[in-house]
């Protein structure tokens, strides 16, 4: 890397972050040149179409056909990683330029969670930074707050709403009464949801951060394959309905919590309290919680996504890497990294929402009861939705069970157990609870 002069990037990928990155550098070219301490300006670019208008002047930019030959181009001094994809060009980038010894800045979640450990060790080894504050809720500085501005504190829990798309759907729909389809429809016609949504409704893209979150705030490597997920598929109105009657809002929650044995994480659709900092963060805004035995409880909310957030994350830890600013990828060097074990879900412990679809006939709460009796699941509370509007043995009404707290292991065998019952109708579907 120079050391006078222009900082000069190599960006792969011209995609919406991508172009939200030239414009940002572009728009406050003096601004960023004053707190980096050098200009930093984009030399080269490779992208799939160069006629595609963009939104932005690239005049006088080098294009690249081929990402990888950036980690090799002399006039590129940092790599700016906005491709996307665990795998493919976009890994074989980001190796090949820590291996040249150049910075690597990306906001590829998915890269960083599934090979951040790898890379994490090719950067210490390079002697180079690896920075991704734009792979977490977007322009939200997450990343630094937690690897550096809580350096200093034991940090117990972190997680929050780490998916803009699936609040947004589950908000509309509890705004609403419509139902998942409708609302992801919609979604997807306002830009807020993929034409294939699998990645943000199926609990994935949350997972990917949760991942980081996790590692960063226990001080361990990255380790994505342990997380538990579930998406949001199966949340009908009527979870939304049951939800606020019981004084809960339903969110997507990714949570990593310390253990004595070792460190849990999960992303699952939550019921948290309607008074709860959680509950008030609506439509496509996220926000993280973290948890420290001396700074207490915090809370970073705004948007998770977008050209301007993101760019903005992208941009920050440019002017990071103009200034000489590195700190190790998870905050300690490879060797100083806990060898905390991930729990399997079997040993989580909370308390429960379980809701039934059941025959309206007697015995059928005897027949449940005795079942949970068995598992040892303590009921805290139990709401039925009237009675059924008609007769004869197909009649149905639904049935919501809220636990006390109790072994996941516990609650996963009950809802085996009960969903083989012959007057329960459809599988149960069962929620967390949380405080938020």
């Amino acid at each position: 890397m120079t050391s006078k002069g222009a900082l000069r990037l190599g960006v792969a990928g011209l995609g919406t972050v991508g172009a939200g990155v030239a414009t940002l550098l572009r728009a406050n070219a003096d601004l960023i040149a004053a707190r980096a301490g050098r200009p930093i300006e984009i030399v080269a670019v490779a992208a799939r179409s160069r006629g595609r208008d963009r939104g932005v002047d690239l005049s006088g930019v080098r294009w690249v056909d081929d990402a990888r030959a950036l980690a090799a181009d002399p006039d590129v001094d940092v790599v700016v990683e906005l491709i996307g994809a665990a795998e493919g060009v976009a890994r074989d980038l980001v190796k090949a330029a820590l291996e040249a010894g150049k910075p690597v800045v990306t906001a590829n979640k998915a890269l960083v969670a599934v090979h951040g450990a790898d890379l994490a060790r090719l950067s210490e080894r390079a002697g180079v930074p690896l920075m991704f504050e734009a792979a977490v809720a977007g322009g939200i500085p997450v990343i630094k707050a937690v690897r550096e501005g809580l350096a200093g504190d034991r940090l117990d829990w972190i997680g929050g709403i780490l998916n803009g798309t699936c609040n947004y759907i589950m908000t509309t729909m509890r705004e609403s009464g419509r139902d998942f389809a409708d609302v992801l429809s919609e979604a997807q016609a306002l830009g807020y949801a993929e034409a294939d949504p699998s990645t943000d409704v199926d609990g994935i893209d949350a997972a990917h951060k949760l991942a980081i979150l996790a590692a960063l705030a226990f001080g361990r490597p990255v380790d994505f394959g342990s997380v538990v997920v579930e998406g949001i598929r199966g949340i009908g109105a009527l979870d939304l309905q049951f939800a606020a009657r019981l004084g809960y809002r339903l969110k997507l929650l990714g949570v990593a919590r310390r253990h004595a044995d070792g460190i849990e994480t999960r992303v699952s659709p939550c019921l948290v309290p309607e008074g709860s900092q959680l509950a008030s963060v609506e439509g496509v805004f996220n926000a993280v919680l973290v948890e420290g035995a001396f700074v207490g409880r915090l809370m970073l909310e705004g948007r998770g996504a977008g050209a301007g957030p993101t760019a903005s994350a992208v941009v920050a830890d440019l002017v990071d890497v103009a200034r000489g600013t590195a700190v190790p990828v998870w905050g300690a060097s490879d060797t100083a990294l806990s060898a905390s074990r991930s729990l399997p879900r079997e040993s989580f412990v909370g308390a429960y929402y379980l809701r039934l679809l059941v025959r309206d006939q007697p015995g059928v709460i005897a027949e449940i009861a005795a079942i949970l009796r068995d598992e040892v699941v303590s009921v805290r509370s139990l709401l039925q939705h009237g009675r059924a509007a008609g007769t004869g043995q197909e009649a149905a009404v639904p049935l919501v069970i809220v636990t006390h707290e109790t072994r996941e292991a516990a609650i996963l065998a009950a809802r085996t157990r009960i969903s083989a019952l012959d007057v329960v109708l459809e599988e149960p579907t069962m929620l967390r609870i949380e405080a938020g």
